[in-house]
């Protein structure tokens, strides 16, 4: 039986490997801890509106600053995993070989075109930070919740050029470092009905 607990080796050359691995530990921790801090955030204003009749007033600020933590770092994750949506149909008609060497064009610009979005957001935070705004219930300088989007980007960028660098170095096509490109089969029950 597989342990689910444990992340797939992504096998990508030399020192690769290790970065890998370590972007998915961090990647999984503040995943894992955003998603639970928004839970336990909303529970706690719902517990307190019906408890004591007044929403906590900081809950809405809180929230938007995970939801942007989550998405940003959603996006590196959902590209380790090859989740992001992609249309095949051309792509499936290709022979193998045709199809991994579209996956790497499409990997290597994908990355680039994540790398540019970070730079961009760069100056973006660049621009929140000169205005000097403040998130006005608690009063944390704005620019600190946009961190996230050129880290996210950045990430994500790198995810790409790694899934480049795992279909130049297979005979496989993969959707990312960790999944291979192909249909699963039906469950044996399926094949019943």
């Amino acid at each position: 039986m597989d342990d689910l607990s444990q992340e797939p080796d992504s096998s990508l050359p030399g020192f690769l490997g290790p970065i890998d691995k370590a972007i998915s530990s961090v990647e999984s921790v503040i995943l894992a801890l955003g998603v639970l801090l928004m839970a336990l955030n909303t529970v706690a204003n719902i517990v307190s509106r019906f408890a004591f009749g007044e929403s906590l007033f900081f809950v809405e600020e809180v929230n938007r600053i995970l939801i942007v933590l989550i998405t940003f770092a959603g996006l590196g994750y959902a590209a380790r995993h090859g989740r992001h949506i992609r249309m095949s149909a051309f792509y499936d008609l290709l022979p193998k070989n045709m199809r991994r060497y579209l996956m790497m064009f499409i990997a290597f610009s994908t990355g680039g075109v994540m790398f540019f979005l970070g730079w961009f957001s760069i100056s973006y935070v660049q621009g929140a930070y000169a205005t000097g705004r403040l998130l006005p219930t608690l009063s944390i300088p704005v620019y600190l919740m946009f961190l996230w989007v050129p880290v996210g980007f950045f990430v994500t960028g790198v995810q790409y050029f790694f899934t480049g660098i795992k279909n130049f170095t297979s005979t496989e096509v993969h959707l990312s470092t960790q999944v291979q490109d192909g249909y699963e089969e039906a469950s044996c029950k399926d094949k019943e009905i």
